[in-house]
């Protein structure tokens, strides 16, 4: 069991099995099944199962040949694992080229530079992309953070390996033992495991912190365990192997017994885990390894036991031996497959999405990685050729994911009149005198106030020279203050710093007394949230009643320095889709219009003006990506440059320069 003119051990049908079983899981937690929580544990199967095989493998060529090629076995993994990765990327690169709004090729170029070097792990760890509660839909290649584990291990191991080996036999040798010791007899292999294996599970439970689960989650050393618990196996099996490598018919009921608890085990904890829970970091990465070894010790030992008869089922081991590249195109695939482009949801969709990614797979096993990895020996200028694909790739990500030029537009006549821009305001409540008293000379000045999606409105807005335009706007903060929320289906804390949103308003209104003070709040507003002791949402009447006072000093401090208050309704969303392919509740259309209730009504109170944003960002009524002919949404929340400089600023800056001049 390895590549071309490597060393070999007796090829397990079963652990290909578990390949299956790993990947099927992972499939099923992306997929959205309910039963399968804890399906991203998979992958953990998958670094028990590697940490396995290369130690194997390492002292498999240890014992027949007295040393260990790491260039040949270097050689190996790039054979194995890089053609299909770089496929992969490429294909990534091109789609997501038509598909993604040019603000995100950015981020996609470091991703894919990141996975190509190994190193998207500790991308993921440091930046904001929670896996188990992201604020939007991921990188198309978050996944590719476990290949950056593996790679690294298979770096870094190796040499350790090599170091201990070494180390023993001189120490042999001086105490007169002849030739070095085998691999079985090397106590030091199984401290280093047994240490690494321990050191590896209390950084994970050092490092957990509630509600942020990156650094852990993504964490090359935090994720060790399985790796070194795989690793530590192999060394224990390595005594049970006679000189040939084949596994002796060892039956032992303990171990057999182990197995049923493992395999029990296992599927026990991919039905009950959840990503955010402390107790998967606090011991329960070190369980399920402990678990997935279990099972594989007795597949290996025990061939013909019924655990590893019912691993080695053929359906198993066929997709098994395409596990890698059903990882791989998996994630993309089920990225582009959304509800919204097939009209599908639920079991239907999880079935196209698996049906094509099987094709895909499948297509790479038999065109990329099998000829490849099979061939005896590679034309000389293989490396080169290699090295060239990586350069090539590499290329297509930094060139081809430059953001498109923006287009030339025509200056926006800011005193033209508000039927001609796109409808005059909706409402305005007990209108302020036509000039607002003591304005300063100069340009009016306008303060855009609220969360991320008011920041995206005001930072994209063209300079004007008869307005001048502030965004106080809080990134992540709405004005509820309520510490837990809901969103994505994730129990999630409040941001730091967002109990003080008004104090942070008020700064910027002193520092700037402006003209007019915009507001824009919505996804903060529209999620789950815990007042008094239960989870209530917009539209139930407590939660309103909460709402309406935070609204209110909002507006109070908005005006504080005299300006006049405007008030835009909230576009309705779509920033992610659950994993079945439906909404989550805070892209609920009935909440938005529920929240643009509690304005209206605000606005009544206070003699604000109500601008219908949400009218001009979604003219039919629903959700939609363009409007205008323009994608006007990059990620289903915010929006986009072209969106706002060509859609909606024609429509807002002249109702604006009128508010602010006329006061109102």
């Amino acid at each position: 069991m390895s590549g071309a003119g490597g060393p070999r051990i007796a090829y397990q049908p079963a652990l290909d099995g578990v390949r299956a079983l790993a990947v099927a899981a992972v499939l099923a937690f992306h997929g959205g099944v309910a039963a399968l929580p804890g399906g991203f544990l998979g992958v953990d199967a998958f670094f028990v199962l590697s940490g396995f095989l290369i130690t194997s493998l390492l002292l498999a060529e240890h014992r027949d040949t007295g040393r260990i090629d790491l260039t040949a076995f270097w050689g190996r993994r790039i054979r194995r694992l890089l053609p299909a990765l770089l496929l992969v990327l490429l294909v990534v690169l091109l789609v997501s080229r038509q598909l993604l709004p040019g603000t995100e090729l950015p981020a996609l170029r470091w991703d894919a530079l990141a996975a190509l070097g190994y190193l998207a792990n500790w991308r993921m760890a440091h930046r904001s992309g929670d896996y188990f509660a992201a604020t939007g839909s991921p990188s198309p290649l978050q996944h590719t953070w476990s290949l950056g584990i593996e790679e690294q291990f298979y770096l870094v191991w190796p040499l350790l390996l090599v170091a201990l080996l070494a180390w023993t036999a001189r120490r042999a040798r001086r105490r007169g033992a002849g030739a070095p010791p085998s691999p079985p007899e090397v106590g030091g292999l199984r401290t280093v495991t047994l240490l690494g294996t321990a050191g590896s599970a209390l950084a994970a439970a050092a490092l957990f912190a509630p509600g942020a689960v990156d650094r852990v989650y993504y964490g090359t050393d935090t994720r060790a365990v399985a790796l070194l618990v795989g690793a530590g196996l192999a060394v224990l099996l390595s005594r049970r192997t006679t000189p040939a490598g084949t596994p002796a018919r060892v039956r032992h009921p303990v171990l057999g017994g182990l197995a049923l608890a493992g395999a029990v085990g296992t599927g026990w904890l991919w039905a009950t885990a959840d990503g955010g829970d402390g107790w998967v970091y606090r011991g329960g990465l070190t369980l399920v390894a402990l678990a997935v070894a279990a099972v594989i010790a007795h597949a290996t030992v025990s061939p013909t036991a019924p655990t590893a008869r019912l691993l080695a089922l053929a359906p198993l081991v066929r997709l098994g031996r395409i596990s890698y590249g059903v990882y791989l195109w998996h994630w993309p695939l089920f990225q582009w497959l959304t509800a919204e482009r097939t009209g599908l949801t639920g079991v239907a969709l999880l079935a196209v999405r698996c049906a094509v990614t099987l094709a895909a797979a499948t297509g790479s096993y038999l065109l990329v990685e099998r000829p490849i990895r099979r061939a005896r020996r590679l034309p000389p200028p293989a490396p080169a050729v290699a090295g060239a694909a990586v350069a090539g790739v590499a290329a297509v990500a930094v060139f081809g994911t430059v953001p498109p030029a923006p287009r030339s537009r025509p200056p926006i006549a800011l005193d033209a009149p508000a039927a001609a821009a796109g409808g005059a305001p909706e409402s305005t409540a007990s209108a302020p005198p036509a000039h607002r008293p003591g304005r300063k000379p100069g340009a009016p000045r306008v303060d855009f106030l609220g969360d991320s999606v008011a920041w995206s409105l005001g930072t994209y807005l063209p300079p004007q020279e008869k307005l001048t335009v502030s965004v106080r706007a809080v990134q992540g903060c709405g004005i509820a203050r309520l510490p837990e929320l809901h969103y994505l289906g994730e129990p999630h804390p409040n941001y730091p710093g967002c109990e003080d949103w008004d104090d942070r308003w008020r700064r910027g209104v002193r520092a700037d007394d402006p003209d007019v003070a915009v507001i824009l709040l919505d996804r903060w507003e529209l999620m789950d949230r815990k007042l008094d002791g239960r989870w209530q949402h917009v539209g139930d009447p407590a939660f309103d009643r909460y709402l309406t006072g935070e609204l209110d000093r909002a507006i109070g401090v908005a005006a504080e320095r005299g300006a006049h208050v405007t008030l835009l309704t909230a576009p309705y969303t779509h920033r992610a889709e659950r994993p079945d392919g439906g909404l989550w509740p805070e892209d609920d259309a009935d909440r938005v219009d529920a929240w643009n209730r509690l304005l209206r009504a605000a606005a009544e109170r206070h003699g604000a003006t109500v601008l219908d944003l949400n009218r001009r960002v979604c003219p039919d009524g629903r959700f939609t990506w363009e409007a205008g002919g323009v994608r006007v949404r990059s990620d289903g929340l915010h929006f986009t440059p072209e969106g706002v400089q060509e859609w909606i600023a024609p429509w807002l800056l002249p109702q604006l320069y009128r508010i602010a001049v006329r006061g109102g």
